[in-house]
């Protein structure tokens, strides 16, 4: 070997090991950088190799001179190079594919198949190995390895058709035929794992999730449908009892309303009119609390329209309805369905009810401005009211709601505009019937500070309490009696 030869050999064994340094020194965050550092550092070797007429695709007996050995290391330095420089490119492929975490599986597989095609080219190109050989004998090892591992490669296996296939990606909810249901948080070359609804981790096989029909919820998007079934008693008529249904569907914050909420008409005999409510939720994690909203709410609906809710088909009847002369109120009713006023005797609930009325607000019209003070507390006996702030809408009411209660308890002006999304029938109740209630049971404005204490935190979330949240409930109650002309 000649004297440049020698040299530039020594070269590419200096450039291999200061390859390596800075591969290690720039770490794993910066998979960009290495690339660049590899493709730099692996053209130079080659560029070398080129100039000493040296082969690394060819097997080339030893040297006697005894420069064998640096030759040696500088085909093992290149082959280790082009490993890195390719493996480089196929992670940075799949970054910027944009799927990392689901490509895992398939970047571990190129990984091992360019490791593996190294390891045999450096044993035939550098130590002149008979890879053919070997092959053939690795070929019985490989068929006993197989049958005790069938049940592990068949994971395996599965695991690669899934990832090509992408029938899901991390993130993704899905159901199983087996009613299995959940979102996709990981996947390796045996598992996926799924995190149900109950907050449980299911870890089930490659095989077997390969083996069965699978619902990807979360494709196009992750709203989801669901269907309730409602019968009313056939006092209204059908069209209109659709519409109640319709407005209570409308009323609901957790339900999507683009695409719109429908009811479908499904059956009608003498006993109920059977119905079909059918919304979406933003993701199947929301259903639960969508479907007691929606109950809630065509309960609610039902009260203030004066429907009743009809018995299951077959029921037997087990008690009769209360006579006619003995029903409650219109006012009376809605006075029932206002939490604050479960905390005032029967007697009480009486004569609210006796000295309030009810007033119409037509759709879009403003029911309480921001800004004011309302001199009558104000509840929702029908219809659909949303509150804002600055023109923007933060959340929708429905009957047995209250408007006015920061202007009317405290004194202080409106955070929040109502305004009536559809017909709406208000329950107006005066100032002075409080005040008159307050002198008569003084112990009634320790009830309702403890009811708006309790209230105060969950007005917050809509953009403000109704009074300073670390105001003592004795300091509110002495406000609301000066309020209302009762200290």
């Amino acid at each position: 070997m000649s004297q440049q030869t020698f040299v530039l050999v020594v070269v590419i064994n200096l450039l291999g090991v200061a390859g390596i340094i800075v591969w290690h020194l720039q770490g794993r965050g910066r998979p960009t950088e290495r690339l660049i550092a590899q493709i730099v550092f692996f053209a130079l070797m080659t560029v070398a190799l080129v100039f000493a007429k040296i082969m690394p695709f060819h097997f080339d007996a030893p040297h006697l001179d005894g420069s064998g050995p640096a030759v040696v290391a500088a085909k093992i330095l290149w082959w280790t190079h082009l490993s890195w420089a390719t493996i480089g490119f196929v992670r940075i492929y799949i970054v910027l594919d944009g799927r990392p975490r689901e490509a895992r599986l398939i970047q571990d597989l190129l990984v091992a198949v360019v490791y593996l095609g190294v390891l045999l080219s450096v044993m035939a190109f550098v130590f002149g190995v008979p890879i053919g050989t070997l092959v053939a004998t690795s070929g019985v090892l490989a068929i006993i390895l197989g049958l005790a591992l069938q049940n592990t490669l068949g994971d395996v296996f599965s695991g690669i058709a899934l990832t090509l296939g992408r029938p899901y990606v991390i993130g993704d909810w899905i159901l199983l035929a087996d009613g299995t249901e959940g979102r996709v948080v990981a996947s390796n070359w045996r598992s996926t794992y799924l995190l149900t609804s109950g907050h449980n981790q299911v870890v089930l096989p490659n095989s077997v999730l390969a083996k069965q029909s699978l619902t990807n919820v979360s494709r196009p998007d992750e709203t989801h449908q669901i269907m309730l079934p409602v019968r009313i008693v056939p006092s209204l008529p059908p069209k209109l009892v659709a519409e109640v249904m319709r407005e209570a569907l409308d009323n609901c914050n957790g339900v999507v309303q683009d695409p719109p909420p429908s009811v479908s008409l499904v059956d009608i005999d003498k006993t109920a009119i059977a119905l079909q409510l059918l919304f979406r939720v933003k993701s199947p994690a929301d259903r639960s609390p969508a479907r007691n909203e929606v109950i809630d709410m065509v309960f609610r609906h039902c009260m203030a329209h004066g429907l009743e809710i009809a018995r299951p088909a077959g029921g037997q009847v087990v008690s009769e309805a209360a006579p006619r002369d003995v029903l409650p109120s219109r006012s009376r009713s809605i006075i029932e369905a206002v939490p604050m006023f479960s905390r005032f005797t029967p007697q009480e609930r009486d004569f609210l009810a006796e000295h309030a009325s009810i007033v119409a607000f037509d759709a879009d019209q403003v029911i309480v401005e921001e800004g004011s003070v309302s001199e009558k507390l104000r509840v929702v006996a029908a219809g659909v009211v949303v509150l804002s702030m600055g023109g923007e809408d933060l959340v929708r009411l429905a009957p047995g709601d209250c408007l006015g209660l920061r202007g009317f308890f405290v004194g202080k002006p409106e955070l929040h505009a109502a305004t009536a999304r559809t017909r709406v029938n208000v329950l107006d109740i005066p100032r002075d019937i409080f005040a008159r209630m307050m002198i008569e049971r003084p112990s009634l404005s320790d009830d309702i500070a403890s009811w708006i204490k309790e209230t105060n935190a969950a007005a917050a979330i809509h953009g403000g309490a109704l009074v300073q949240s670390g105001m003592p409930r004795e300091v509110l109650r002495e406000e609301m009696r000066r309020a209302f002309g009762a200290a």
